[in-house]
């Protein structure tokens, strides 16, 4: 009997006796480490050594008897009870066996090490059944970083021993049907990963709030991965297209820049009882990301090695050491929350009211929860908290788990998407909001409340509970649509979620919304940032300090923001309209009171295409070219197609057609399909001439209706005029899809109408119109209507 394995000797059938921790690093040791992903080498305890351990002078009989009368939601004498057995293991000391096993393979890895006098280790803990979900349950049994010395490698080991029986672990095993006797625990020793003074974080293979499966969500800081944990920092994350990754293309989604303004390092000492210190980190590297695109594309690859071996989706933990600048990768183990769900089923949560915000935070869940608040202070108030209840806290930790199944909701005051909290929410399926900054002195203990984690990136609080219901939409039960069913998408962060909805692309994605929440600088003010005034140059410099230049900066956040909304809804067509900002709308950015005109109708005034190819913003105009030249050639993401809005001649069609060309995007080249928007009486009335230049015509049902029936639709006093199927309106429609059919040209609908009026969408059908581009929360019931009116006919 063995006491100890080498890790490049184990492999995920020695489960039994080494844990799945430990046996998912061997299984990469031993297969993973010739195809280029870097693992830290080294052995584990065994399972047989663990239960000999116990079973000397009848330990485990009196642990047992101890378990056995146990009430885990007595929170006071489950402390009691965890820390006597604790004690009783500190007690008793290692196997000679063992302790000689342990030296000796102490001797040959420090042999092996080129820096024998500075290595540390690693011990982590690893237990044994198989489908125990330590694996992702945040820190259920310890781990030890920085150890030095076999003597302190030793006393390691006995503590890992004993945190089998810390009072979250002695919990879950009781919550989860998991007889303690039957739980094992092996100690993982693997050479210290530098992290401290590198960068560390974690990636999923899949999204961890919507389950989107195409992309490697990543995230980094600075230093120890444990201050992420903590909520002490806000990571860096990125997002990764696996298509692109494995076409050779550039892959990066997004970039996030987090608040890193700390990292954790070891402080002095190399022992069980070392610890850790936080330190400021530089203000220039705070404004900068992590790790580089190039380190990001490595871990991606990484990624998706390993998620290829095991066959199914996986969170990993990985770090940069900062002595040698090299990527490691520290623990994968199965991602168990969103791969569980089913893929054919829909579920969105919708809020039906509103109420006053009392905090917002970083949604986690895509849920909403009610219940009254419980603000807790600290772990010694656990056990104020009820079955209901809103946990409120300054932040979480392992030590919380046995009591936080109780809670509706969760609200903490730091921490962010891959926090202790936000980790325990999804476990749990239950919403959560955190990073709020104020939660436990915005909130009021004993007020009734509402999380909203179903309202894109923010969640918020609000005040009172309020009604919600849980929509249920069967995929599989879905009927053939009798014509195309699209999505108008603005914002990019919740693409991902709403490319579950049954559709057939994206009819409209709005760059001026991407421009506006991703950019916020006018574009002008990012090209001209040298001759900027001082305190507004100061504020354009703070935002874009990540980029490596003000134009950058511009091209990759639209890029970005387009790149995700085709990455979620590849393959099918995902049509981008260039900016259609007005001159006040361009004024609300940063920096846009300097280069807008005033005008007393924005609406009929220096928008689309008249101001493309004006001289004034033929270089701003040339930015957007630049970015959507990026996602297609360079990211391969040709499903996106192009629309110029406003066009109001002929003229200025051939104008804009030939910028665009000049500045890359030139029609049919690699498949670009280029549209426009069917807006103006005068686009209706010269229908063919205008399609010699386009692909086809997407009508704008908004302003058409507005310029047919003279009605300024942003004026409440002639709201009411405002109506789609009227029928001036209906002829000019019927007339525009007639033509575009007659001349085998695309033409579909990306206006508010057919969203507001099921009776329209049906009309437009039966004019024969290729798609209907819906907002989100109608896609399913006028699905369901088209094709039910379709069956009939």
């Amino acid at each position: 009997m063995k006491d100890l394995l080498w890790l490049n000797e184990v492999s995920l059938k020695d489960i039994a006796q080494v844990g799945g921790k430990n046996a998912s690093l061997g299984e990469m040791v031993a297969h993973l480490s010739e195809v280029g992903v870097r693992v830290p080498g080294g052995f584990a305890t065994t399972a047989d050594a663990y239960r000999q351990f116990l079973a000397h002078n009848g330990l485990d009989r009196r642990i047992q008897e101890a378990l056995g009368a146990l009430d885990i939601e007595d929170v006071a004498e489950l402390a009691r009870v965890g820390a006597q057995i604790r004690s009783w293991i500190h007690e008793q000391p290692l196997s000679s066996e063992l302790e000689h096993q342990v030296r000796h393979a102490h001797e040959i890895l420090i042999a092996e090490d080129p820096e024998p006098d500075s290595v540390t280790w690693a011990i982590r803990s690893s237990a044994t059944a198989e489908d125990l979900p330590d694996a992702s349950f945040a820190g259920q049994q310890e781990t030890y970083l920085n150890i030095g010395g076999v003597e302190n490698v030793l006393a390691a080991l006995h503590s890992v021993f004993a945190s089998l029986y810390n009072d979250r672990a002695i919990a879950y095993r009781v919550h989860h049907g998991f007889a303690h006797q039957e739980v094992a625990l092996s100690a993982g020793v693997q050479r210290m990963v530098r992290a401290d003074v590198g960068a560390s974080g974690v990636m999923f293979t899949v999204d961890t709030e919507t389950g989107f499966d195409r992309a490697v969500f990543i995230t980094s800081a600075y230093g120890l991965g444990e201050a992420v944990v903590q909520g002490a920092v806000n990571p860096d994350e990125f997002y990764v297209y696996k298509p692109a990754l494995r076409g050779g293309h550039k892959a990066i989604l997004s970039r996030s820049l987090g608040e890193k303004a700390v990292a954790m390092r070891y402080a002095a000492g190399r022992g069980v009882e070392s610890s850790t210190v936080f330190e400021r980190v530089d203000p220039a590297d705070q404004s900068r990301f992590s790790i580089t695109d190039a380190e990001v594309a490595e871990l991606g690859r990484y990624a998706l090695v390993i998620e290829d071996h095991y066959g199914r989706p996986m969170d990993i933990e990985w770090a940069r050491d900062g002595i040698d600048g090299k990527l490691y990768i520290l623990q994968a183990r199965p991602e168990t929350v969103v791969s569980q769900e089913s893929s054919h089923v829909v579920r969105r949560f919708v809020l039906h009211e509103r109420g006053e915000v009392l905090t917002s935070g970083r949604a986690i869940g895509q849920r909403i929860g009610t219940g009254p608040v419980k603000v807790l202070k600290s772990v010694a108030d656990m056990e104020r908290l009820q079955p209901g209840d809103v946990l409120v806290a300054e932040v979480t930790d392992p030590d919380w788990e046995p009591i936080m199944k109780r809670a509706s909701a969760i609200v903490t005051e730091r921490g962010g998407r891959t926090c202790h909290a936000a980790i325990l929410a999804r476990e749990l399926g239950v919403p959560a909001v955190v990073g709020t900054g104020d939660a436990t002195h915005a909130l009021t203990d004993g007020e009734p409340v509402t999380i909203s984690c179903a309202e894109g990136d923010s969640g918020i609080v609000y005040a009172g509970q309020l009604r919600f219901e849980e929509e249920v939409t069967d995929l599989k039960r879905m009927p053939e649509a009798p014509v195309k069913v699209m999505m108008n998408v603005g914002a990019p962060e919740r693409a991902f979620s709403f490319s579950q909805l049954p559709h057939h692309g994206v009819g409209l994605a709005r760059l001026e919304f991407i421009i506006n929440h991703q950019v916020g600088i006018h574009p002008r003010a990012l090209l001209e940032r040298d001759s900027l005034p001082g305190q507004l140059r100061h504020r354009v410099d703070d935002r874009i300090s990540a980029y490596a230049s003000p134009r950058e900066y511009f091209v990759g956040r639209v890029a970005e923001g387009v790149a995700t909304i085709a990455a979620s809804f590849a393959p099918e067509q995902v049509i981008v309209r260039f900016s259609d900002f007005k001159t006040n709308e361009y004024s609300n950015l940063l920096g846009g009171e300097l280069f807008e005109p005033q005008e007393s109708n924005p609406m009929l005034g220096y928008r689309g295409a008249s101001r493309y190819v004006s001289e004034e913003f033929r270089e701003s105009f040339a930015m957007e070219c630049e970015a959507l030249r990026f996602v297609r050639e360079d990211m391969g993401l040709d499903n996106v197609s192009i629309m110029v809005p406003f066009v109001r001649t002929v003229q200025e069609a051939h104008s804009v057609i030939e910028l665009m060309a000049r500045n890359g995007l030139r029609r049919g080249q690699r498949g670009l399909k280029i549209m426009m928007m069917c807006e103006l009486p005068g686009n209706a009335l010269l229908a063919e001439e205008f399609l010699e230049h386009f692909d086809g015509f997407s009508i704008g049902s908004n302003d058409m209706t507005q310029l047919i029936l003279g009605v300024d639709r942003d004026s409440d006093l002639v709201a009411h005029l405002f109506d789609e199927r009227d029928p001036a309106v209906l002829k000019v429609l019927a007339n525009v899809i007639a033509v575009c059919r007659a001349r085998d040209k695309y033409v579909g609908i990306c206006g508010q109408g057919p969203s507001d009026y099921p009776d329209l969408a049906q009309w437009l059908v039966e004019q024969g119109i290729d798609s209907v581009s819906l907002t989100p929360d109608t896609v399913v019931q006028t699905w369901l209507s088209l094709a039910s009116e379709g069956q009939l006919n």
